[in-house]
């Protein structure tokens, strides 16, 4: 799968991509991820990327002239254009499902105080990763690119790992212990050190169920929580 990230600021988002699963993927060739700084497609003496909004008040707006030439340089009929945006749709595992199944995904970073609203014809989604505003969209499609380049098949050594994971299933993850078995009086339940699997596998089902009942009741299905 690959990505590519459209951005303002691509020293922000560069760094985190060299290290662990991603950068392990990447070297794996499971995952292509490419960014773009958005200067390049500016146009002029100063590159300039911004204005002042219509009508008046505080901050910059991104040019649409100017994302229109990045996303269309960049984007393929078989590509999935996103705009990071508070506006956007809520992101969740479920949409890093089906992010994941694209063969080609492209993450707009908004940044200032926003896009023109134009750019909004030119990308196929908006997400948004909560209800809270970021100085710019990089952390955002940095969270959306690791959520989905997980479930992308050959990323991660083991393909139960992300089965497993909270919000995967309708439950948070059950709860993971490994050594020392005592830590200042605290012990790894002896059900874990049993090789039973299938006690192993009924104690972890009734502590997911428990951990998300106390933590996210708004998860729990009664019929599927059994």
């Amino acid at each position: 799968m690959r990505f590519d990230l459209i951005t303002a600021h691509p020293e922000l988002v560069r760094s985190p991509l060299d290290h662990s699963i991603v950068r392990r993927a990447r070297d794996a060739g499971a995952i292509e991820v490419h960014v773009h700084d958005l200067r390049n497609w500016a146009e002029g003496r100063h590159r300039q990327i911004d204005d002042t909004p219509y009508g008046g008040g505080a901050g910059m707006v991104l040019r649409v002239d100017v994302l229109a030439r990045a996303i269309r340089a960049i984007s393929s009929p078989e590509s999935l254009v996103v705009l990071l945006d508070p506006a956007g749709e809520r992101f969740d595992q479920a949409r890093a499902r089906g992010l994941s199944a694209h063969p080609h995904l492209v993450l707009v970073c908004g940044h200032y105080e926003g896009v023109d609203a134009r750019v909004r014809e030119l990308v196929d989604a908006e997400i948004s990763i909560g209800d809270y505003v970021l100085t710019g969209g990089e952390v955002a499609a940095l969270v959306v690119l690791e959520a989905t380049a997980r479930l992308v098949p050959g990323v991660l050594g083991n393909a139960h790992s992300a089965q497993d994971e909270s919000f995967s299933k309708p439950l948070l993850e059950y709860p993971q212990y490994t050594r020392p078995r005592d830590f200042e009086g605290q012990q790894v339940p002896e059900v874990l050190l049993s090789g039973h699997h299938a006690r192993i596998e009924a104690w972890r089902r009734e502590h997911a169920v428990a951990l998300t009942r106390a933590r996210r009741p708004d998860l729990v299905d009664d019929d599927e929580a059994g």
